[in-house]
């Protein structure tokens, strides 16, 4: 390892608030910092890495495929990026994908969809319905559709088009196309992540599909976090045999690590994008596509989706064990790999109290730990994730008793 490694710089623009740590290597749901501590990785690069680090398979077709051919670009054929598409919607039963670099970048394909879609209508002002609690990325349009005031400030004016209803609230969904005879869309996470692990009641995708389909609106779902099996099924919204978007999006863990997204469209929202109406660069390259079809024959091969789904109900079952009846915890929710406590006070300097332990986890809406562990995980590193972060929640709440009940 170089010594002089630099790893703060006032060349890098200050846009992130980092821990005060740097990482050198991974191995599994491991990771290793500059001064060679390890630590347990429940958050995945924020649901991107759900096959660990330095997967063997994973790292073997990337260096195949960088020694082969990287980038050639959307001028011509991609058999890799055809092979990828197909293997995309076999799995979701969708039709056709646009490949991005990003989930932003999906969503505004799925943005612009809509809005060709709304045009082809005779709608001069399409408006697309969203959510409170969401994030669908900070592009200017994506940035606008998120629910969250807080990453908007200071990017006025934001763009126009969107109007925003309360999440789960199907009254207020069903008041605002009402109201809206522009609506052309609505776009929605299956569940919120940065909004706190929010989970909708079991009819809610149902029903929103239901009046998706009586006023001829786009359903759209933004399966950047969700998608790939991390709530136990390939997509979030196969949880429900009754519901399949018209738009559906993907990023972080197609690629575990490489940039790649995908919008996926079925339905009325197939043909909508022409030639000429939609680009990208280094979308879809054969490095990534490569990449995304490991990642895919290795969730299939390992039985991954299998894992998520009986370590998750093991560690539901222990953190509610641990955790239930603690003063100041408020919920737990949980759906496969995708773990959101909420507690009643702002805890956000549990991260570094988790770093300090050797452990990485995030909190969320101010008052969530969301854990985000890697499919790959055994029995042993799901019991230590468990322990390590009920430790740390009901030490940080015992010495914040009096608060808690704020």
């Amino acid at each position: 390892m170089d010594e002089t490694m630099t790893t703060h710089s006032s060349a890098i623009m200050p846009t992130y608030g980092r821990l005060d740590v740097a990482f050198t290597e991974g191995k599994g749901a491991w990771l290793t910092d500059t001064d060679g501590r390890k630590y347990l990785d429940a958050l995945s690069g924020i649901s991107v890495c759900n096959l660990g680090h330095a997967h063997p398979e994973v790292t073997r077709v990337i260096c195949e495929q960088a020694a082969t051919l990287v980038h050639t670009s959307n001028i011509y054929h991609i058999p890799l990026q055809a092979q990828l598409a197909e293997k995309l919607t076999q799995l979701s039963g969708m039709e056709q994908v646009f490949f991005g670099n990003s989930g932003a970048e999906a969503n505004e394909a799925a943005i612009k969809i809509a809005r060709k879609y709304g045009h082809s209508r005779g709608i001069d002002k399409p408006v697309v319905i969203v959510m409170e609690g969401s994030f669908h990325g900070r592009t200017m349009a994506t940035l606008t559709a998120t629910g969250n005031s807080k990453v908007q400030v200071g990017f006025a004016p934001l763009v126009p088009g969107f109007v925003r209803v309360p999440y789960n609230d199907l009254d207020a969904l069903k008041m605002a196309v009402g109201h809206w005879p522009e609506a052309v869309a609505v776009l929605l996470e299956p569940i919120q992540g940065e909004g706190g692990i929010k989970i909708p009641d079991a009819d809610y995708l149902a029903s929103v599909r239901n009046i998706c389909n009586q006023r001829k609106l786009l359903m759209m779902l933004d399966e950047v976090q969700t998608g790939m099996g991390r709530t136990g099924t390939w997509f979030a919204f196969q949880h429900n045999e009754d519901v399949k978007p018209d738009v559906m999006t993907l990023a972080k863990a197609l690629g575990n690590g490489l940039p790649i997204g995908a919008c996926l469209v079925a339905g009325p929202a197939v043909g909508v994008l022409e030639a000429g109406n939609h680009g990208s660069t280094f979308g879809g390259n054969p490095l990534v596509c490569r990449a995304a079809l490991a990642v895919i024959d290795t969730i299939e091969n390992d039985n991954l989706i299998d894992n998520v789904n009986y370590l998750g109900v093991e560690m539901l079952a222990g953190f509610k064990a641990r955790l239930n009846g603690v003063e100041g915890v408020k919920a737990i929710r949980a759906a496969g790999f995708m773990f959101g406590i909420e507690l009643a006070i702002p805890c956000a300097e549990l991260v570094k109290q988790a770093l300090d332990k050797g452990i990485l986890i995030n909190v969320t809406a101010d008052k969530v730990i969301r854990l985000l562990p890697p499919m790959i995980i055994n029995a042993e590193e799901a019991n230590q994730i468990v322990s390590m972060v009920s430790d740390l929640i009901i030490n940080f709440l015992s010495t914040h008793a009096v608060e808690s009940d704020a």
